[in-house]
């Protein structure tokens, strides 16, 4: 077999299957190995950011790698802004870059390029394949690197004449690397403070926001009284009604600083130190109040779930905290009249379906849905997470593949949406059941508001740059041009409507709320 016939089949016995792929002509060997590989599921994007940003939803949904599949440096280049933003998620993905042939780069043809300086910008670690021998090897070894516990992006570099190279072995998988166990002097620690009460927060990241260790934390939490706290970009969460509630610091400065106000100490259980996204002309880069004490009982890479049964052990003598229970939840009619954020988050948080998964890039007119959906049916919960705006639609792709049956929801602002608009397509083509919804205000709203909080006044020049307005964009028309189906909605009963038409019927659909 050749070297990329076993590439593909090593990585699907270490557990790949699934390949987002903008290919160009040093893939081809590659896109023609899919043919003999039959567990390999191959994806078309339109563009490499439309391939990262539905690796990442994949990996955050499926807890494993999906492979993207990228033609030379330019196209990783591409995909970088979502690979930031899936690095900043922690989420586990391995990247395929061709190149060309190791003799034709000496002579530097056009595509030639430092594809190992662009990888090394958000992966941690990277290598070029050298030969058709050593190809399965690197394969086995860039996703042992990728799936380390914490997750990592790994980037493998795939000259075409290794691909093509006649003589290829297999590779056995590497056994993944379990979690680090946190010492027993931090369980210590943690239930010390803990049972000093309130004024104790528990920051919640990674793996404590979901399944078993978010219970156990809310438990600890029921028992202890202290709160739990999350951070302003959420890579997953489980949310709704019979989660425990989880308060996230908001993204804007003052709410963030408000929310810890009166927090005395800050344990961080897989989570990192809370910062701004910016700087304002104070120089403030913490939300956190002065005084405030931070311990670490867990790191990212770290076992979280084993610290918080270990910690919720150590504080049975204030009750038995893995029973104890969670406050019903009421759910409420959707709103009606005016289009508001308020009545927005009022009616997704009634529509919403049991068991979808929420998709948030909607920025300054999306920041009051995640309180509201507390109450919400069972649902996951994913956002933008590294500031790279465009993360949303491919996002929604991704997880719609990584978790077939389940509706996804996209709650996406109109400036960001078109950065990696040919989602839509890849969307309709493999039949996903994605609801989209863009928050059409024909502007970067959320740069007004950070003009605002800097200080800066927009006059005419700067207002006409951060409009999307004169032409508008008529998103109707756009999402039928991908094969998808859209309506329009100028009030609260209007979007009711389309969104539950949207639920009820298979594959995707796109509903503009004029706000």
């Amino acid at each position: 077999m050749n070297g990329a016939e076993a590439l593909l089949r090593t990585l699907g016995a270490a557990g790949i299957d699934t390949y987002f792929a903008n290919p160009g002509t040093s893939e081809m060997h590659s896109v023609a190995a899919l043919d003999a590989v039959p567990e390999a599921t191959g994806i078309l994007t339109l563009a490499e950011g439309v391939a990262t940003g539905a690796a990442d939803g994949y990996g955050r949904m499926a807890r494993r790698p999906a492979a993207t599949l990228l033609h030379c440096g330019p196209g990783l280049a591409n995909g970088i802004a979502n690979l930031h933003n899936a690095r900043r998620a922690r989420t586990s993905v391995v990247n395929l870059v061709g190149d060309v042939s190791s003799l034709h780069r000496a002579v530097d043809p056009p595509l030639a390029a430092d594809i190992e300086s662009l990888a090394h910008t958000v992966s941690s670690w990277t290598r070029r394949s050298l030969d058709g021998h050593s190809v399965a090897r690197d394969g086995a070894e860039a996703v042992a690197a990728a799936v380390v516990p914490g997750s990592a992006i790994a980037t493998l570099i795939l000259p075409s004449d290794v691909c093509w190279s006649e003589g290829a072995q297999t590779a056995m998988p590497r056994p993944p690397r379990a979690p680090a166990p946190v010492q027993d002097a931090a369980i210590l620690h943690a239930a010390k403070w803990l049972r000093e009460g309130a004024a104790t927060a528990l920051l919640l990241g990674g793996d404590a926001l979901i399944g078993p260790a978010l219970q156990l934390a809310g438990a600890i939490a029921a028992a202890t009284g202290v709160r739990l706290l999350t951070e302003s970009t959420i890579p997953r969460i489980e949310r709704g009604q019979g989660r425990p509630g989880v308060q996230r610091i908001p993204y804007a400065q003052a709410p963030a600083i408000e929310a810890l106000a009166a927090t005395q100490r800050l344990l961080v259980v897989g989570a990192r130190r809370p910062v701004f996204s910016f700087a304002g002309p104070d120089g403030r880069s913490y939300p956190e109040p002065e005084g405030l004490e931070i311990a670490v009982l867990s790191h990212p890479e770290d076992d979280t779930l084993d610290a918080l049964e270990r910690l919720a052990e150590a504080l049975r003598p204030l009750g038995d905290a893995r029973n104890a229970a969670l406050p019903p939840a009421r759910r409420d009619a959707p709103a009606s009249g005016a289009v508001t954020p308020e009545a927005f988050a009022h009616s997704i948080a009634a529509l919403l379906p049991d068991d979808a998964i929420v998709v948030e890039e909607g920025l300054s007119f999306g920041r009051a849905v995640f309180p509201a959906m507390a109450a919400a049916a069972p649902h996951d919960w994913m956002q933008l997470t590294g500031g790279a705006i465009g993360s949303g639609l491919p996002m929604a792709t991704g997880a719609s593949i990584a978790a077939p049956g389940r509706r996804v929801v996209n709650l996406q602002s109109d400036g960001a949406a078109l950065y990696t608009v040919p989602a839509l397509w890849t969307q309709a083509r493999y039949g996903l059941d994605v609801t989209t919804v863009i928050f059409s205000n024909r502007s970067y709203a959320t740069l007004f508001d950070e003009m605002k909080r800097m200080g800066a006044v927009p006059g005419k020049t700067a207002s006409h740059l951060l409009s999307l307005a004169e032409p508008s964009i008529d998103w109707l028309q756009v999402a039928r041009g991908f094969g998808v189906e859209a309506e329009r909605a100028t009030s609260m009963e209007e979007f009711n409507a389309a969104f539950l038409r949207s639920i009820r019927r298979p594959g995707p659909s796109l509903i503009e709320l004029v706000i």
